[in-house]
């Protein structure tokens, strides 16, 4: 009977511990906030464990009262007794003692081997061979055991990679550190030919090996660590560029006058990089370039209540009219877009060439490692009937995969892991060859695109804004569509990409986390890779017995000419399954003053009779757009009364980005209002949300504030 009732005890315990295991989520991070990907966490006296992903989250089962372990190379073991949450965000501190004996081990190394258990080459500057080179892994090459020296691209004078043996990868950069006179250089300087350093100034060199490298450094030791001590010890590198971005001038549109101007025709825009551009800098509390910021692109980054097309035309008009948020001598009218949405499994068979940019600059963590980690999201919904080829280029272009199904997909990612960045960048030869594949291997009636991934760095052959234009002009003839991808940050090319993509009939987005792979790749994906419609154009003619003047917020540089709308030669947007795109113009009513509006003279010749045959007709929106393969134009009409409805949530939030994007412009329109104003109507706008981007928004915006 004991026996039987201790059975009962255990199995009621037992049960009873199981019901009490749940799933724990968070993200590990540092002490300055940036997530710590690696991390490793186990339930104390278990096997059950986890590591951190690229963003520094994690999941766990565990019971309550069990205690989990966090432990990273470099920062103190962290325990944490499980109890009523479920959600458990750690910060991890930097190990003290490690920082300690960084500053003793600065004044030289050797005195701290034994003690520190460190493997350690060392190159005495009597070793160092004097040859007239720039790159110091070259003097070196041969000086220092453990360590291979090869050439980034297998060109002259090319930069090299310096990977210390036992630290090899084929996930991602695998580039030993560089420390010289105590100051660590990494990114774009992670390959050696940045160093410009005389061999003559050279005193020794150390080889660091072993974890005490990454205690030492951090995670960026993680591959090694090559610490270099010059005669003078103040060395400062020649060649590195701060902040090298580029972006295209863009001039603000102002008000015309309906009389002398009533048109105004643009080509939709459904590229969204400026949003997740100017959201690194906040989160980086970078100064924002006025250039850098396309109000169109951030109004577009985000989805908004449209209908689905109910007709034949493969998208559905929206619009709407509210008194001005910022300006009440004015009013605000809204214009969307709805693209017909099409699953995944209703899309045709696609044909992707991966144009991947190898390149030395290209080394960073949040370039080519973040980059394959992206692309893995899009190989992982590839059906069998896709095929994928993936072309790379630095010094020179080649394909390292050829046409392989989407259910082979170990096969595609392999290649994917086995990328690694070095070399100078031909990105023209590159286009040529991943076309090239494209268009042999073109799917009629399919999907045919090349998928370009890049910081727009390019440095060899065909290069300049107006070379890559010509070039894309041309090769778009072959049917194949094309998608550019930025990554990274400090040379990043906005400009060209920005050209690349509205030449290639395709689109430009700006990948800066995993999470925004997620949306351009997995809930965008449809949007991303399939055009439903292709040159859309939009004309607006507002009626001039209602409307004294218009102003269409962004779009500057997708102005057209009022003769281009019939032009079926004249190139335009694409649009892509669900894609939404929203136009907000802000309307001087007739009647109104507004110191935004200069006069002119009476006209001698022409007299301007205005019509008052329309009633309450406020402007009137016409489309006109091409089937992906058609040569001829679809025309759509779509009218908008004078009615001042109440704002939705869409109008409310679209507003609020807007004015946001004004006030980063310091445009002259914004009417002196304050941050205060864009979180009033963030607020107002922000529904449900359902993905979180809107409150994101507004996270962003309270940031912004805060940093000034």
């Amino acid at each position: 009977m004991q026996t039987l009732i201790t059975f009962i005890f255990s199995a009621f315990v037992a049960t009873m511990s199981i019901a009490q295991e749940k799933k724990i989520t968070g993200i590990v991070s540092d002490e300055s906030g940036l997530p710590l990907p690696g991390t490793s966490i186990i339930v104390k006296g278990t096997s059950t464990g986890t590591q951190t992903d690229f963003d520094g989250k994690y999941e766990i089962l565990a019971n309550i009262g069990e205690t989990l372990v966090f432990s990273y190379v470099g920062y103190k073991r962290k325990e944490i007794v499980v109890g009523a949450l479920n959600i458990i965000n750690i910060t991890m501190e930097f190990e003290t003692a490690v920082l300690e004996e960084v500053v003793v081990t600065a004044q030289g190394i050797r005195k701290q081997k034994k003690a520190l258990g460190y493997a350690v080459s060392e190159v005495k500057a009597e070793q160092i061979e004097r040859r007239k080179e720039a790159d110091v892994a070259r003097v070196l090459s041969g000086k220092a055991s453990g360590v291979q020296i090869t050439s980034a691209s297998g060109t002259t004078g090319s930069a090299t990679n310096v990977v210390i043996r036992g630290y090899s990868s084929i996930s991602g950069n695998n580039q030993a550190l560089f420390v010289v006179d105590g100051v660590p250089y990494n990114g774009n300087q992670t390959t050696s030919k940045f160093l410009s350093l005389d061999p003559e100034d050279i005193k020794e060199v150390n080889v660091l090996k072993g974890l005490a490298a990454a205690s030492l450094y951090g995670t960026a030791g993680r591959n090694g660590v090559i610490v270099i001590t010059t005669k003078n010890g103040n060395y400062t590198p020649k060649q590195i560029e701060q902040n090298n971005e580029a972006y295209e001038e863009i001039i603000e549109n102002d008000f015309e006058n309906v009389l002398s101007n009533p048109l105004s025709t643009f080509s939709i825009d459904v590229d969204k990089a400026s949003y997740s551009n100017i959201r690194r800098m906040i989160n980086n509390a970078q100064p924002i370039p006025q250039d850098a910021v396309k109000i169109e692109e951030m109004i577009n980054y985000f989805n908004y209540k449209y209908e689905q097309p109910k007709n034949v035309h493969p998208f559905a008009i929206h619009s709407e009219l509210i008194k001005t948020p910022w300006n009440s001598n004015t009013k605000l009218v809204k214009i969307g877009l709805q693209g017909k949405t099409y699953e995944n499994d209703a899309l045709p068979a696609s044909n992707l060439t991966f144009l991947i940019d190898v390149s030395g600059s290209m080394s960073n963590q949040n370039k080519l490692p973040l980059l394959k980690s992206a692309f893995k999201l899009l190989v992982n919904q590839l059906r069998e009937k896709d095929k994928v080829s993936i072309v790379v280029y630095a010094g020179a272009a080649g394909v390292v995969l050829e046409p392989t199904s989407g259910h082979q997909k170990d096969k595609i990612l392999r290649a994917l892991d086995n990328l690694q960045a070095g070399g100078s960048t031909a990105g023209g030869a590159g286009i040529k060859l991943a076309y090239k594949l494209a268009e042999e291997n073109f799917k009629k009636g399919g999907n045919n695109r090349v998928i370009l991934a890049t910081d727009g760095d390019f440095n060899v052959g065909a290069s300049s804004d107006k070379d890559m234009k010509e070039l894309i002009e041309e090769k778009r003839k072959s049917g194949v569509f094309l998608s550019v991808l930025g990554f990274g940050y400090g040379n990043y090319k906005d400009s060209k990409l920005e050209a690349l993509a509205d030449k290639g009939n395709g689109n430009h987005a700006y990948i800066d986390s995993m999470s925004e792979a997620q949306k351009v790749f997995g809930k965008e994906f449809g949007g991303t890779l399939f055009t439903i419609a292709k040159d859309v154009k939009i004309q607006v003619e507002f009626n001039p017995s209602i409307v004294k003047a218009y102003r269409l917020i962004g779009y500057e540089n997708r102005l057209l000419n009022d003769e281009d709308f019939i032009d079926d030669t004249i190139d335009a947007g694409e649009l892509g399954s669900g894609h939404t795109v929203t136009a907000l113009y802000e309307i001087i009513p007739v009647g109104i003053e507004s110191n935004y509006m200069k006069e002119v003279n009476d006209l001698k010749y022409t007299n301007n009779v205005v019509s008052n045959n329309f009633g309450d007709e406020l402007l009137t929106v016409k489309f006109r757009y091409k089937k992906p393969d058609g040569d001829k134009s679809i025309e759509m009409e779509h009218v908008q009364s004078n009615y001042e409805a109440e704002p939705s949530e869409d109008i409310n939030f679209a507003a609020a980005v807007a004015l946001f994007g004004m006030q980063l412009k310091h445009s002259k329109y914004h009417n002196d209002s304050k941050i205060e104003d864009v979180l009033e109507l963030a607020r107002k706008g922000k529904g449900e949300d359902e993905d979180g981007y809107r409150a994101e928004f507004i996270r962003l915006v309270s940031l912004s504030q805060t940093s000034k």
